[in-house]
């Protein structure tokens, strides 16, 4: 792909064809609520039913507590990831005393039944807000699949015997590799977004062998976890976020089918879909806010400053100015100065906006102009991935501000503090039986009605710092904790 893919003049005018509020794009979508698919209706991958959060459930509590509605609790190593369900089992990773960990535990009594160990061939740099053990298991009738960014992709099956292992990296990712694998039709997916050589991959679950691999030279801050998309009329997608572009994949080939360009330069959340429509949060940083985002001249204007005439950047030849300040961000092969892709990188992440997008689904090559539908730029979270449940889309921020949109135009509907978890969150929002469950980084849970008027029904301190996001199944909610695991349900 050409260096210059996102031409910034064209992205200032679609940057300026939105707002910090919906547009009035109409979206034909009789009910929204996200896309079923064969095979993808389980809590086996990180935010369960096709990274949807919304679990099949019923008789769930409203109450839940170190002392409220405790089915069972084990004690957990420290790890970042979210558990995963089978019928039997609960997976999820772990990092202890410098081990990389897979843990399986009982589903009905939380006894662990067997850990192991991964390799540990390097240690990678890691921002301090992330860990080891970060992306999630996923599973399938037969194995467990776990990726360490320290090792990469291993397989076992639920007697805990490694089936195969491929090993993957270094990376050189800015804040640390979190994407997790997905499991569909016999293939491992995996995105591996990072500052230079990013790509994403197919192994055969049966076998570890790479069925195929495709380059994403585009892509270089990316966290976020892909989903599947089935078209009423080809071949089942793999949907893709990550810098600047939301891309479909054909899962048989890798091929590349279309794109939309106007995504934020790091995208952390999983798109949800529904009726053909992507939603998706992105949020880079304050600069990116409505009102703050810059127009960045092209490299052959910035060389003006490149006294020692070596076509390249560096700190001490730029003028102050964002450009100086964030050289540490933008020089993307870390060789301390800005070439013509890296500029152009920086460039690109000024003039994009933080927001929740919606995107038409499908076509061939550049859809930009054709599925984009609509941006909202309020509150934008920079972790949690967007629930869409009961017709409503929904959004929680650090301090505890949800969001409630329509999300057939976009329209801010309701907008509040949950007042009891005002403090910073992780773990993305996960919905069942009428009810809506956030945690905060501290451990404050706040359960919500499906309802267009923030209403909170439920509030509960853990006393302990969650930042994977629960699991939910039938008429149990799994959640982990900086110590132990949970299975909460109601207490005959």
């Amino acid at each position: 792909m050409n260096q210059n893919f996102i031409c910034t003049l064209f992205l200032l005018a679609f940057v300026g064809l939105t707002t910090a509020v919906a547009s009035k794009t109409a979206i034909e979508s009789p009910s929204a609520a996200p896309q079923l698919i064969p095979g993808l209706d389980g809590w086996t991958r990180f935010r369960g039913p096709n990274g949807s959060g919304v679990g099949k459930s019923e008789n769930l509590p409203t109450s839940i507590g170190p002392e409220h509605n405790v089915i069972w609790k084990t004690s957990v190593p420290e790890g970042y990831s979210s558990p995963v369900l089978t019928q039997d089992r609960v997976f999820l990773t772990a990092f202890e005393n410098d081990r990389l960990l897979t843990i399986s535990l009982d589903r009905s009594t939380g006894r662990e039944l067997w850990r192991r160990e991964a390799p540990r061939p390097r240690v990678e740099r890691l921002d301090p807000r992330n860990n080891p053990a970060a992306p999630s298991p996923a599973v399938d009738d037969e194995r467990v699949y776990v990726f360490f960014a320290e090792f990469g992709l291993l397989a076992y099956d639920f007697d805990g015997n490694e089936l195969w292992d491929v090993p993957l990296g270094p990376f050189d990712n800015l804040y640390g590799m979190g994407a997790s694998p997905v499991v569909f039709d016999g293939k491992v997916l995996l995105v591996c977004d990072q500052r230079t050589g990013s790509f994403l991959i197919a192994i055969n679950g049966t076998t570890g062998e790479v069925d195929w691999r495709v380059d994403r030279p585009e892509a270089a801050s990316s966290h976020a976890t892909p989903v599947v998309w089935q078209p009423n009329d080809g071949e089942p997608q793999l949907v893709v976020v990550g810098s600047f572009l939301l891309s479909g994949y054909a899962i048989a080939t890798g091929k590349r089918l279309w794109w939309v360009r106007g995504m934020i330069h790091e995208m952390k959340s999983v798109p949800v879909i529904s009726n053909g429509i992507a939603y998706v949060n992105g949020y880079g940083s304050p600069l990116n806010d409505p009102g703050n985002t810059l127009d960045v001249g092209p490299f052959a204007d910035a060389l003006q400053y490149d006294k020692d005439e070596d076509g390249l950047l560096s700190r001490d030849e730029l003028p102050e100015g964002r450009a100086r300040q964030r050289v540490q961000m933008s020089d993307l092969d870390r060789d301390g100065k800005l070439s013509e892709k890296d500029w152009n990188y920086f460039r690109n992440s000024m003039a994009m906006t933080n927001g929740m997008f919606a995107i038409r689904l499908g076509g061939s090559g550049d859809m930009t102009d054709k599925n984009f539908l609509w941006l909202y730029s309020r509150a934008v979270p920079q972790l949690p991935s967007p629930l869409l449940y009961k017709d409503l889309l929904y959004m929680i921020n650090d301090g505890g501000i949800v969001t409630i949109l329509n999300p057939t135009t976009g329209a801010q509907l309701d907008q509040g503090r949950l007042q009891d978890a005002v403090d910073s969150y992780y773990a993305s929002p996960v919905a069942g039986d009428g009810k809506i469950y956030m945690i905060s980084e501290l451990g404050m849970v706040s359960v919500v009605k499906p309802e267009q008027t923030l209403r909170v029904i439920a509030t509960a301190d853990l006393d302990d710092t969650v930042y994977g996001t629960p699991a939910i199944d039938g008429n149990r909610i799994y959640v982990r904790t900086g110590t132990t695991l949970y299975c909460f349900g109601l207490l005959q």
